[in-house]
């Protein structure tokens, strides 16, 4: 288990690097000039200049790519081209915010998908199972943006009980949670339920019955585990997604996170802070799926990674 850690933990090296480089290419493909936009429209050519020459804009793609990598490898993701900060500590500002929303989406998504998934396979063809899935369409077909304009609009306009903008408290992320969670619990309710209706069916399951264990207790201890194998890897590509997928809710909400973070860079053509969030996203997808494949191993002790 050790080597087959070390070897993923080195196989980063390959991945970081080409997203690195494509990266760094899309994004100075990006229309508009940022030397023109951090200038202002009434600057002239020579402003204009001046401020690109002291972006570093005016060099070499290629040695601009070099001056990157060497920093990044330094730990050094330069500064932002609109707030002359360390791009690490612009990140450092927005990171928390962004992580405790979708721990607080995730820990309620996974909760009501396991639940509302076991009690669909369980009772399936009948009416908690029709009731649960069309729940679950209903979340997946909804658009984030207008599930967080109608619980705005019904819970703060109206009923006046939770507020709309800002994370000060915990009131702050119930909103945004439910919003950014709901297509996660959704798909995992699904997912859970195809997955523990094939389990339900296998011959260790009948024989845990003909033991005369309680239906309850053949659910939860034989069931779940190897039922759990694949859902196991949804919830790891789900949170990548949610962590890094929470610009619209972000957006909606007015939330002080990375996702409005990247929005305002890309208008600004931030490239530091663009390339370094994403690079930051890159890097959480691959330890998220690594952390999921070790997962298995503790689920279903008969994984062994050699």
């Amino acid at each position: 288990m050790v080597n087959y850690v070390i070897k993923r933990l080195l196989g980063l090296i390959p991945t970081l690097f080409i997203v690195m480089v494509l990266v760094f290419l899309f994004v100075h493909m990006l229309p508009g000039d940022p030397a023109r936009l951090i200038a202002g429209p009434e600057a002239d050519a020579e402003v204009i200049a001046l401020v690109r020459q002291q972006l570093g804009l005016d060099q070499p793609l290629w040695y601009q790519f070099w001056h990157y990598m060497t920093s990044v490898l330094q730990g050094d993701f330069g500064l932002s081209m609109v707030s002359r900060r360390p791009v690490s500590e612009e990140i450092a500002s927005r990171f928390m915010p962004t992580l405790w929303l979708t721990l607080t989406s995730m820990a309620w998504a996974m909760l009501f998908g396991l639940i509302t998934g076991i009690i669909a396979a369980v009772w399936r063809n009948r009416w908690p199972d029709r009731l649960s899935m069309t729940v679950a369409v209903t979340g997946i077909s909804f658009p984030a943006f207008a599930l967080g304009m109608l619980l705005m609009q019904v819970f703060s306009v109206q009923l006046g009980w939770l507020p709309t903008v800002g994370a000060d408290s915990w009131q702050h992320y119930i909103l945004p949670s439910l919003t950014l969670g709901a297509g996660v619990a959704a798909v995992m309710a699904r997912f859970t339920r195809a997955s523990f209706v094939d389990v339900l069916s296998e011959d260790y399951m009948r024989t845990a019955r003909a033991k005369g264990l309680s239906e309850r207790w053949v659910i939860l201890r034989h069931g779940l585990r190897n039922a759990m194998i694949p859902v196991v890897t949804m919830m790891g590509l789900q949170f990548g997604f949610l962590l890094g997928g929470s610009i619209i809710v972000e957006q909606v909400f007015n939330w002080p996170g990375l996702g409005r973070l990247l929005v305002a860079s890309v208008e600004m053509r931030d490239y530091p802070v663009i390339q370094a969030e994403v690079l930051l996203f890159s890097l959480e997808f691959i330890l998220i799926n690594l952390v999921v494949d070790v997962l298995y191993a503790a689920i279903n002790p008969a994984i062994r990674y050699k």
